[in-house]
């Protein structure tokens, strides 16, 4: 079908320009009016819930947590954990391990982060942690010990992502002057700053920091009820403190600890201690077969030792002069029927 053509317009007459509604168009209609409520029925009312947090954002406590290249999965998942549960942490990419650690001071600055946990892997098992204030300082390293993630089965307890915790410590911690800053440098990392924008206004787990046997021990525990009653979440690990620096990530040491030892010099003693046992059996070894080789020394013979001694009987001496008749030795039944018969038939052909 062909298209429709418009009709020509009459000569003088133009198109009506479009315009607007009218007045009466555009006021909007009125409302009805509310129907009459029966007296059982109550109006249903909607609010709005407020905001989660009311209040200013102060503290601008900003961590970066990231590592070093070599790491292997469980400090990864480690990483990542401390990542979920502290809102106020940042991420970055890895970093060379040919690099210089006060670079990380210039990703500090370059993430607008005034605190740092870098994670440092040498030798591919060894696992060392740094605890910073950037860029004044001070910086703490650690050696990390028996590390243990969130997604492990022995940890039950379960919190809300983005929840402040409460940080608990050891009563060391107030005694001892490098455990006192050391408090104070937990405490300004692993707190969430109060009306955070990730954070929510809910306290329902535990930071515990324990010292024991020269070491941090750290684990977080979920509040399950109003008494306290504690269950363990993750991450737990221990933390070997080495050295306390007075600038980030290097300067004059402030406090060495004398109970360290490296892990090399550990892994050195254990290889000691096997090749001390091996060279100790050798050693018996070498004691027996100088034994064995040794003279044999004659012991003189004891003339009280046949005093009790009996002589035995003498039997009668038999001489057998006719030869035993020699029998066949046959294992299987059927065989022996065999030569048996074999044999009657050679007698009855001789008789």
């Amino acid at each position: 079908a062909g298209k429709r053509k418009r009709a020509a317009l009459a000569p003088g007459k133009a198109k009506r320009p479009r315009r607007g509604p009218s007045a009466a168009e555009a006021a909007p209609a009125p409302a009805p009016a509310p129907a009459p409520q029966e007296p059982g029925n109550i109006p249903q009312e909607y609010s709005i819930p407020p905001p989660v947090s009311q209040g200013k954002w102060k503290n601008k406590e900003r961590v970066l947590i990231f590592s070093s290249r070599g790491i292997n999965f469980r400090t990864r998942h480690l990483m990542q954990d401390l990542r979920t549960l502290m809102p106020h942490s940042k991420a970055d990419t890895k970093m060379d391990r040919k690099d210089q650690l006060f670079v990380i001071n210039e990703v500090c600055e370059m993430k607008n982060c005034n605190k740092c946990i870098f994670f440092e892997a040498k030798k591919k098992e060894d696992l060392y942690m740094w605890l910073s204030n950037t860029p004044q300082g001070p910086s703490a390293k650690f050696l990390v010990q028996n590390v243990h993630t969130l997604a492990e089965l022995k940890m039950t307890g379960n919190c809300l992502r983005g929840s402040r915790p409460l940080l608990s410590f050891d009563p060391i911690f107030d005694k001892e002057p490098h455990y006192a800053l050391l408090k104070e440098l937990f405490i300004q990392i692993f707190s969430t700053p109060q009306y955070h924008p990730k954070s929510q206004p809910f306290v329902d787990h535990v930071f515990t920091f324990t010292v024991t046997d020269e070491r941090i021990w750290f684990r977080n525990y979920q509040i399950i009820e109003e008494d306290a009653s504690l269950v363990e979440i993750g991450p737990r690990f221990v933390l070997n403190l080495i050295k306390i620096f007075q600038g980030s990530f290097g300067g004059p040491t402030l406090y060495e600890n004398p109970h360290y030892q490296s892990p090399n010099m550990h892994r050195r003693l254990l290889r000691l201690s096997v090749a001390a046992k091996f060279r100790e059996k050798q050693h018996v070894k070498e004691v027996q077969m100088e034994k064995k080789k040794a003279s044999k020394v004659l012991v003189k013979e004891d003339p009280t030792e046949v005093v009790f001694e009996t002589p035995a009987e003498e039997k009668p001496v038999e001489i057998q002069l006719v030869k035993p008749e020699s029998k066949p030795i046959v294992k299987d039944k059927k065989k022996l029927r065999k030569f048996q018969r074999k044999k009657q038939k050679k007698l009855f052909r001789t008789e």
